[in-house]
């Protein structure tokens, strides 16, 4: 889990009363809290890296807040989004979901449900920070291997029994085995089902 303090909350509104009350109620949890006048000011302003979420104003002059969705997911930007509305609207908050939206709150917005819809960004943060871990590890691990070790690794994850292997490279099944030995080694996997998962973690870095 990402600490409540290394978690930068990015607040969107053009209300400064609403940016205070939520500077208030998530800094008093531990938040870093970061406030911003409008959309532009904010994507100017973010810092690349920082581990976070945005709770942005649905309609707000200039940049919209799906405005500023689109930017993000546009620049590949990994930074969950809470909406805030003045107004229930169901068809933008669909919208907004399934662009990848946490939540969709209404002013007045309760104060429990704010801190909700922050906790479950900052588990998913953390679950994607993990994920991008085990992912760099998996493929330092895989750029140990030799050619011919990726080779046999290729087929092994495929299902293909070391018969198999043998004959499609055209090398013995003693070599095969070998291989495969040093495929588990290397790759630190106790099993075929455990390389499966690192070769997919690979196979879904983007």
């Amino acid at each position: 889990m990402v600490a409540n303090g290394d978690f930068v909350t990015f607040v969107v509104d053009d209300d400064q009363a609403i940016l205070k009350s939520i500077s208030r109620l998530l800094g008093a949890k531990g938040y870093q809290v970061k406030t911003f006048q409008s959309g532009k000011e904010f994507l100017d302003n973010r810092q690349p890296g920082a581990v976070g979420c945005a709770i942005i104003d649905m309609y707000m002059p200039g940049l919209s807040g799906l405005d500023v969705q689109r930017e993000l997911v546009s620049a590949n930007v990994d930074c969950p989004i809470i909406f805030l509305s003045g107004a229930s609207e169901v068809p933008v908050g669909i919208r907004a979901m399934k662009s990848g939206a946490i939540d969709f709150l209404t002013k007045p917005f309760d104060a429990q449900d704010l801190i909700t819809a922050v906790t479950v960004a900052q588990m998913n943060q953390a679950k994607a920070c993990e994920r991008k871990e085990m992912c760099a590890s998996a493929l330092q691990r895989m750029e140990s291997l030799t050619p011919r070790e990726r080779e046999v690794m290729e087929r092994v994850t495929v299902g293909l029994l070391n018969k198999q292997v043998a004959a499609d490279l055209k090398i013995s099944i003693k070599t095969v085995k070998v291989h495969r030995s040093r495929v588990m080694r290397k790759m630190k996997a106790r099993s075929v089902a455990e390389l499966v998962r690192l070769v997919a973690l690979t196979d879904l870095r983007a």
